[in-house]
């Protein structure tokens, strides 16, 4: 998230946080897609991580795309800290270790989507490439220690990086040293929602495996095919993880709200500047437990909007759904994760045959398979055979889905090929994560050196 929400309107009941959240229902004409993606920048000469400050830093990176872009300036407290387009068709930002983001513009194809992801990172090479940069598609830091990140100049993470330590034990991990893929797709109704949700919170795990790609850490094996999402498993799980009552058959807005009132805060914003909140859940502030320590301190639209925002389950719902299972990745990642998702969720026949294939799973199923497949990835036994074979039923809906939408490009191609990079996992039965960890026992001679080569944009 590029820039944080400023709504002056005050809430006046939790009927209208309800209303806010289905105020996001669109016919299925206006459906979109927006994909982000996160990658970590490093120096070439050794292979370090870049500072903000600096004549090579990353505040040059962001000086330097603003003017080759000619998008607008986000800024704290005097620090270029991100980018938008004027009219907000797509925005760069900042994760807490340096993590450069692209939330990409809400476009009708996946074909746009990956014109939009070569057309970013050809423009960052542009910028980055005389500054000694390059950028590396993992799913976790895999050289450098906590110690050795940098960290970014902006007040939201002053805050989290404060709070975290007192709420889970990978906290700081997850924030400086971890990066993602993530898709936000829409929804028809309360109902679409239910289903959208239902059928991506359960399959979220596979998705996981699928896209597992962070076996290192500190310069040497982790044990993970997934460490980051093992790191999600104690970052703060009041906000994040798998939530139960979206297993409920009449889930709807209002238990999403329910629970998100009772989140303890991370911040609200006066006048540009951020007052730390992580004492009081939303709840607790819409009863005036902040009347008397913050500005205005009664509760407005665009508090709930950035609350919304530090909350972190695996599947989050806002005005729109995010897919949050998925590791950073290499390009063609990019491209496959809001296809796969596209696939499944965006055709009605393809929704009604994964919401068949996963109506039964339950959420000490799903939660028992969230916990093994960062260890275990696609080789996870469920329900008596292997996740792989799950993940050959869900891909053929996925393509099924793909084939449906029939959006084809100027050559006449359609989506699926955009799985193909999917298929080639489970064709393979191993992730990319378990094809870097051979190459380190082989031909990478025990060093995690060559990832900077090999899996560098």
């Amino acid at each position: 998230m590029a820039r944080d929400t400023t709504d002056n309107r005050p809430i006046g009941a939790i009927d209208e946080l309800v209303g806010y959240l289905a105020a996001g229902s669109k016919p299925k004409d206006a459906w979109r897609i927006g994909t982000e993606h996160e990658k970590f920048p490093f120096y070439v000469d050794g292979n370090q991580p870049v500072p903000y400050e600096g004549p090579r830093g990353i505040r040059a990176l962001l000086e330097g795309m603003q003017k080759t872009l000619g998008w607008d300036p986000i800024e704290d407290a005097g620090h270029i800290i991100g980018l938008v387009e004027p009219t907000g068709q797509g925005a760069i930002s900042l994760e807490p270790g340096g993590q450069f983001e692209l939330s990409g513009a809400a476009l009708e194809t996946i074909h746009q989507t990956c014109r939009e992801g070569n057309a970013h990172l050809a423009q960052l090479r542009e910028i980055a490439e005389p500054l000694g940069i390059r950028f590396l598609g993992l799913g976790a830091s895999p050289k450098w220690r906590l110690s050795d990140t940098p960290k970014m100049p902006k007040s939201r993470y002053d805050i989290m990086t404060a709070y975290m330590p007192k709420v889970g034990t990978h906290g700081l991990d997850m924030m400086y040293r971890t990066c993602t893929i993530q898709v936000n797709l829409d929804f028809a109704s309360e109902a679409d929602m239910r289903r959208k949700m239902q059928v991506s919170t359960r399959l979220q795990p596979l998705s996981t495996a699928l896209f597992a790609n962070s076996p290192f850490t500190d310069g040497g094996l982790n044990g993970f095919q997934s460490w980051r999402a093992e790191i999600w498993r104690d970052t703060d799980n009041q906000r994040s993880g798998l939530l139960p009552f979206v297993f409920n058959r009449d889930f709807g807005f209002a238990d999403y709200v329910e629970w998100a009132l009772d989140v303890p805060m991370y911040f609200v914003i006066r006048d540009g500047r951020y007052h730390d909140c992580t004492h009081v859940t939303f709840r607790q502030f819409m009863d005036g437990a902040l009347r008397k320590t913050v500005p205005d301190g009664m509760p407005t639209m665009g508090d709930w909007a950035n609350h919304l925002s530090t909350l972190f389950p695996d599947v989050r719902l806002k005005r729109f759904l995010e897919m949050r299972g998925a590791d950073g990745g290499p390009w063609r990642r990019i491209c496959a994760l809001p296809a796969f998702w596209v696939g499944l969720l965006y055709d009605d026949a393809a929704l009604d045959a994964a919401e068949d294939l996963t109506k039964g799973w339950s959420f000490e199923e799903v939660q028992a398979m969230r916990d093994a497949v960062p260890v275990e990835g696609l080789a996870n036994r469920f329900r008596n055979h292997e996740l792989r074979e799950t993940a050959r039923e869900v891909l053929a809906i996925s393509r099924m889905g793909l084939k449906h939408r029939a959006r084809r490009n100027h050559e006449g191609y359609d989506e699926t090929d955009f799985l193909n990079p999917l298929d080639e996992v489970v064709a393979r039965g191993t992730t990319s994560a378990q094809e870097m960890v051979t190459a380190y026992h082989t031909r990478w001679g025990g060093s995690i050196e060559p990832v900077f080569l090999e899996h560098a944009y």
